[in-house]
């Protein structure tokens, strides 16, 4: 296989041992070429400028310039460069974070040579690779956040727990030191997120769904 047709990849990551590592599970395939090293986010820029890779497999967590903000940073002046965060962190909002960033795959570092060779392969033709810690971690993440009541404010939920012990608007107000105005507001945005037509619909689901605690 030439120079040409071989996938250009740069590793960006602050453990040299990482670096050897991975340099080692490269050199096994005769389609792939390591085509240079970096230490930081910053590091990380300059030598995408100097060397144009088709792939980099990006650290999340590195001193200065974290490897987000290096996908960003890279993406916005080399769109065309794919980018694989390669990192051990799995918790859904550093997964969302390198993906809104612009990164083609996620895969944890201990991710096996012939799994890590397939990514960069889907990279260079730009599929995604995530791993499946990661796809559980987004699904988990998407299902809290499409939670019934995860919308409400705090003191919505305030009000909620009011309107379930059958307190009027004005009681509200009362209780909570502010205007009837002000509790119509809020009761108005509650059914509205609740997709709910009246306060006994609201009350119920909130009972329901364990928004709130009667017993406090």
């Amino acid at each position: 296989m030439t120079d040409k047709n071989r996938i250009r990849v740069l590793i960006v990551d602050d453990h040299i041992m990482v670096h050897i590592g991975l340099g080692g599970m490269l050199e096994v395939y005769n389609d792939l070429d390591m085509v240079g090293e970096a230490s930081s986010g910053e590091e990380a820029i300059r030598l995408c400028e100097a060397l144009s890779p088709h792939v980099v497999l990006m650290d999340i967590a590195m001193p200065k310039m974290d490897g987000i903000t290096a996908i960003g940073k890279i993406l916005e002046k080399q769109p065309d460069i794919s980018i694989i965060a390669l990192t051990s962190y799995e918790d859904p909002d550093t997964i969302n974070a390198a993906i809104e960033a612009g990164a083609m795959g996620y895969l944890l570092k201990n991710v096996s040579a012939s799994e890590l060779a397939s990514a960069i392969r889907n990279a260079a033709r730009g599929k995604p690779t995530l791993a499946p810690e990661a796809t559980r971690a987004l699904i988990a993440s998407t299902r809290r956040r499409n939670r019934i009541g995860d919308d409400l404010t705090a003191r919505e939920l305030e009000v909620l727990a009011l309107i379930a012990r059958g307190l009027s608007n004005t009681e509200i107000g009362d209780e909570l030191s502010v205007s009837p105005f002000t509790v119509k507001n809020h009761v108005s945005n509650i059914l509205s997120k609740l997709n709910v037509r009246s306060r006994a619909e609201a009350a119920a689901l909130a009972i329901q769904e364990k928004l709130i605690d009667l017993d406090r």
